[in-house]
């Protein structure tokens, strides 16, 4: 059996360094099934959806568990490499594979065949190599249809040790969510899927000559294995609808694993994505006794309502500034008036706490928003927003390794304390500066909550009670969730919760560094709740 190559140095550091860095820049990182993952030594492709340019490899190399994995051999666009910049150097000195895009050259007849035999030697030796069959990264909520490079790397690797017939090459999907990918302290869910093991022996239909249908078909399972696990919508509205129904189904916040959540959030975009293609395909011609049934046609009906009831719903919370607890959940004037204060002076002590750190991490935040915001200029959204979690992973990294270097050499008589007291304090103010914003935006929305009359309260209710018996119909009723999902969801999750569960981590105190204080998986650091997202146009 192979062994795999070696891991070079470069690699070891990178995964290291940005384990360090996507840690403090997403809040929290879910990652389910490494069990799934073939050891070192087992030839293994990677594949999963790619919506956040490097991010995503960076993400999947730290999520891949050292015990699992000496390495995963990663690919990257053509463009990236030769450049005099950080980007460039850290994806070639990882070991990091050239693929020429054809939207790259003029021609559009890019030579892989070098980067191809690189990456079935390195199969060959046992690797793991990395690859995004969408063969580009785009700001889009739904999964490109795969290329077929993948499947067409396993029939020429295959083909290449017929001789062997127990020679086992492993395709691993990956479904990568991320709750905003490019804000600051959001959420990711890592979902590794099981691999699909191909052999001579077992497989001889994929050796060659192939029939190129094999291959399809191949392409066609990953496509499925990947998008049945993370939330694959035709637009933002219907990702932004799907998350209000599963907030009004099961109100558990992050007491609900966030696993958990991205599939029953899932579960509802594809109701609604049915829903549409059925009215869709009545609308160009088709009749009720083509393909669909009248009875599904009413539910059909039914289910568009639903999505437009909820959008307006949510556009009413919006414009108001308020979350949908605070509906299903009213408070009386005092409660309201008693909480501003707490919620206020809370925000204020923690915010002075955070003064001496705030000094250190102002240089970070000033550097990646002047960053990013220049980079934004550069194009269109659908084109330039993936990326923008990489320059604040980078620029992020940069800025602050140098006010550390500075804080040590500003302090060197005593350079041994702050090397490790400045990042010990820059992380605890992170924490404060979370709890902080998290208070004032709830102090916010109760000033809010005092400015909407009694009767629109009083409708907004009515509506939501409307909402709440049709979404637990449809999803008790015909997408076969539990009856009881505040119970079923807040016993199931184990560890993987946002919020702490040990007993030594519940009673810890206030400023431990391991006690979290997100309530909601759509949280991030901001002063309002992000539940919007920018339009393709824009």
């Amino acid at each position: 059996m192979p062994e795999g190559s070696s891991t070079p140095w470069s690699y070891l550091l990178i995964r290291l360094l940005f384990k360090f860095v996507l840690k403090i820049f997403y809040g929290t990182i879910v990652v389910e099934n490494t069990e799934f993952i073939p050891k070192t030594g087992q030839p293994c492709i990677v594949c999963a959806n790619h919506s956040n340019s490097l991010t995503d490899a960076l993400l999947l190399a730290t999520s891949v568990p050292s015990r699992a994995r000496n390495m995963l051999r990663l690919t990257a666009k053509s463009t990236q490499f030769g450049h005099r910049t950080f980007t460039s150097w850290l994806i070639e000195s990882a070991g990091t594979v050239p693929i020429k895009r054809r939207k790259d050259f003029a021609d559009g007849t890019p030579d892989n065949s070098e980067a191809m035999d690189k990456l079935m030697e390195a199969l060959e030796l046992g690797d793991a190599i990395c690859l995004f069959p969408e063969g580009m990264s785009r700001y889009h909520p739904t999964i490109a249809p795969l290329k077929t490079g993948v499947a067409r790397i396993v029939s020429d690797v295959l083909t290449r040790n017929r001789h062997n017939p127990d020679f086992s090459i492993s395709i691993l999907t990956c479904s990568i969510t991320y709750m905003h990918r490019q804000h600051f302290r959001s959420d990711v869910l890592v979902t590794f899927n099981p691999p699909m093991t191909f052999t001579p022996k077992d497989n001889p239909e994929l050796l060659a000559p192939v029939d190129y249908n094999e291959v399809r078909s191949l392409t066609a399972r990953m496509h499925q294995q990947i998008s049945a696990r993370t939330i694959d919508a035709p637009s933002w509205d219907l990702v932004r609808c799907a998350k209000l129904a599963t907030r009004i189904y099961v109100p558990l916040g992050t007491r609900m694993s966030l696993g958990d959540y991205v599939r029953v959030t899932r579960t509802f975009v594809e109701a609604f994505k049915a829903s549409e293609d059925a009215q869709n395909k009545l609308g160009n011609g088709a009749t009720p006794g083509d393909d669909v049934s009248p009875e599904a046609t009413n539910e059909d009906v039914e289910l568009a309502q639903l999505r437009r009831d909820l959008k307006r719903y949510q556009d009413q919370l919006v414009r108001w500034g308020i979350k949908d607890d605070r509906i299903r959940r009213p408070l009386s004037r005092r409660t309201i008036l008693t909480r501003l204060l707490i919620r206020l002076t809370w925000s204020c002590t923690l915010l002075l706490l955070s003064l001496p750190g705030l000094a250190l991490w102002t240089p970070v935040f000033i550097t990646t928003f002047v960053a990013v915001h220049n980079f934004k200029k550069t194009g269109p959204i659908w084109d330039t927003w993936d990326e923008i979690a990489q320059y604040k992973l980078v620029y992020g990294l940069f800025s602050g390794l140098g006010v550390w270097a500075a804080a040590v050499l500003l302090t060197l008589p005593f350079a041994p304390v702050t090397m490790v007291l400045v990042p010990a304090l820059m992380w605890m103010t992170l924490r404060w500066l979370e709890d902080a914003v998290s208070a004032f935006r709830a102090f916010t929305a109760l000033v809010r909550l005092l400015r909407v009359g009694k009767g629109t309260l009083g409708s907004m209710r009515a509506t939501r009670a409307d909402l709440h018996r049709r979404v637990v119909g449809l999803a008790v009723g015909t997408l076969g969730l539990p009856e009881d999902p505040e119970t079923y969801f807040l016993e199931s999750g184990g560890r993987e919760k946002g919020r702490v569960r040990s007993r030594w981590e519940s009673g810890a105190k206030y400023f431990s560094v391991r006690r979290r204080r997100k309530r909601d998986w759509n949280e991030t650091l901001r002063l309002y709740d992000k539940v919007d997202y920018p339009e393709e146009g824009q």
